[in-house]
Formats: C-alpha cells, sequence, structure tokens
C-alpha cells in the first residue's frame, strides 16, 4: 500500500551505493594484467563482510532501541524499517508496465524490460520480451518479499536487511566474466555464493507457495500435485540452484514456456506466453504475498503466545 520510501531515505539504495563504490576497488579491469585469483576473491569476501557486518549492526541497534519503547510504537518502528526490505509494489507494477509497453510496440517494451534485467534485449521478440517479465517476476518474488520475511522470522531486523544485502550484492557482483569493463568471476564469487545459501530454503518456499496458490483458486488439486512433481526437474534446468524453483513454478502453473535464450528453458512443452499470462502472473504473485504475511503473522501470533516455540 505505502510503495517505496524516497530514495535518499531507501536502506537498499545505501547497500546499492556502498556495494557500487566497493565494486570498482575489488573487481580487476579487464584491460589491466589479471591478478591471482586469491586477490579478488578475498577483497570481495572482505568489502561483503564489512558491508554485512554495518547492516546488521545498524539493523539491531535499531530492534535494541525499539524494545525501550512503547510495544505499539516498537510494532511500528520495527514495520517501517522492515517495509524498505520488501518491495512487491514496484515489482509488480513494472511488469505490467512492460506488458502495457509491448501494447504499444515492441521496441518499447524491450526499453521497460531493461529495468527488470540486465541480459540483452536488443534481438528479443514479443514472446522473449514476456517471458523475460514473468520470470523476473517469479524469481523476484522470492528475492523481495518471501525471502526477506523468513529471515525477519528467524532473525528478526538484521536477518532482513542481512538477506537484502546479500542478495543487492548478488545483483551488482555475482557475474560470470565481464561487466562493465571489470571481470567478476572471482571477485564476485563470495557474494553470490553467501546469496545461494540464504536463498536456498525461501525460493523452495515461494515455489511451493505458487503451486499452492494456484491450486485454491482453482479448487484443484491435481494442478498442484501435477507441477510439484515435475518442479524439481523443471528447476534443475537452470544455473542457478535457487532462481529455478518460482520460474519453473510460474511456467507450470501457467502452462507456458519460459526461458534465456542459449542458457535454459523451462517447460519446453508449453506454450508462448500471451498478455492473459502476465497479468495472471501478477495476480498469482499477489497471493503468495498475502499468503506469506499471514503466515508471518500466525508465527508471531504463536510466538507471543507460547513464548518457547
Amino acid at each position: 500500500m505505502l510503495g517505496e520510501p524516497p530514495t535518499r531515505w531507501h536502506p537498499v539504495v545505501w547497500m546499492g551505493r556502498y556495494l557500487g563504490r566497493t565494486g570498482r576497488w575489488i573487481a580487476p579491469r579487464i584491460d589491466v594484467a589479471q591478478p591471482a585469483r586469491s586477490g579478488p576473491f578475498a577483497a570481495g569476501a572482505l568489502a561483503w563482510c564489512a558491508g554485512a557486518a554495518a547492516v546488521v549492526l545498524a539493523a539491531a541497534a535499531l530492534t535494541a532501541a525499539a524494545t525501550r519503547l512503547p510495544s505499539w510504537v516498537a510494532a511500528l518502528l520495527l514495520g517501517l524499517a522492515l517495509k524498505p526490505l520488501l518491495a512487491w509494489r514496484m515489482l509488480r507494477d513494472e511488469v505490467l508496465a512492460v506488458e502495457a509497453a509491448l501494447a504499444r510496440s515492441l521496441a518499447e517494451g524491450r526499453t521497460r524490460l531493461t529495468h527488470l534485467v540486465s541480459r540483452d534485449v536488443r534481438a528479443l521478440d514479443e514472446g522473449a520480451v514476456r517471458e523475460s517479465a514473468i520470470e523476473s517476476l517469479a524469481e523476484n518474488l522470492n528475492d523481495s518479499v518471501v525471502a526477506p520475511l523468513f529471515w525477519f522470522l528467524l532473525l528478526g531486523l538484521p536477518g532482513a536487511a542481512l538477506y537484502r544485502f546479500a542478495n543487492t550484492a548478488d545483483a551488482m557482483w555475482g557475474y560470470r566474466g565481464e561487466r562493465q569493463g571489470r571481470a567478476w568471476d572471482w571477485a564476485g564469487k563470495w557474494a553470490a555464493r553467501a546469496d545461494d545459501v540464504l536463498s536456498w530454503l525461501p525460493a523452495r518456499i515461494t515455489a511451493f507457495l505458487l503451486t499452492l496458490s494456484c491450486s485454491l483458486s482453482r479448487m484443484r488439486e491435481r494442478v498442484g500435485v501435477r507441477v510439484l512433481r515435475s518442479l524439481p526437474r523443471e528447476a534443475r534446468r537452470t544455473p542457478s540452484p535457487n532462481s529455478g524453483w518460482p520460474m519453473a513454478a510460474m511456467a507450470l502453473l501457467l502452462g507456458v514456456r519460459l526461458g534465456k535464450p542459449g542458457v535454459y528453458v523451462l517447460n519446453a512443452a508449453g506454450r508462448e506466453p500471451t498478455a492473459a499470462d502476465t497479468r495472471h502472473a501478477a495476480a498469482l504473485g499477489a497471493r503468495v504475498v498475502w499468503m506469506m504475511g499471514a503466515l508471518a503473522a500466525l508465527a508471531f501470533v504463536l510466538q507471543a503466545t507460547w513464548p518457547g516455540a
């Protein structure tokens, strides 16, 4: 309902600025002699740990300050601090904006897609643009909603902040090969592996919640059973150990083919997605957001009722 706070107050923007500045220090330029692998890897790991420590300490200090306030004030403060670490509304709006741009022209759709993905979009046809948008919605449903809430439930505000830092670091550093004139194979490896570890369980929860939301909406249990049977096989087709799970779930539930040219194809027997599929994907994502919110609220109620639970 609130959307994103102004850029100057957005903690994820602050994380991105830190990562952007230190990234120029840890990743060697491709036009100079490349150092040994250990140097960029150690620099990347050290910069990641320093940034993560600062984020966790800031979140822990805010939590400690909140505990000294009346409970309703503390709840409001922590809720406002957590909100910028979740980004469903912006994600949904950007995906639907790609669809709206495609309705005007392929060129506009490609341009709008660059707000969501870093891949080269110049050669994508209409179907490939739509596939990329739906994939981005599914993957970021985990990264921007489910995973931060999962770690908030386990470790409080420091857990959610740590995850968002790790996910942002992976997005900015976790590249294979060259990007913007710098070599990231080893400089970004720590960031990529940290995100893999922290996203492992939430990504699978996201896929399950997507399947459950579709099954409940159609009142057809067989849909969910069929998807769950095929999901592990399809999810393994992507290079990532995690992003394939929500993306494969979305492809199977919509009955469409999703893929990245030259890298992978999910649900290869599916049809090409249409504009209606984009809207359906956004609706499924919204249901997952409400389900995850309800589960989180229930967990807090249980914890308050039985503190030892």
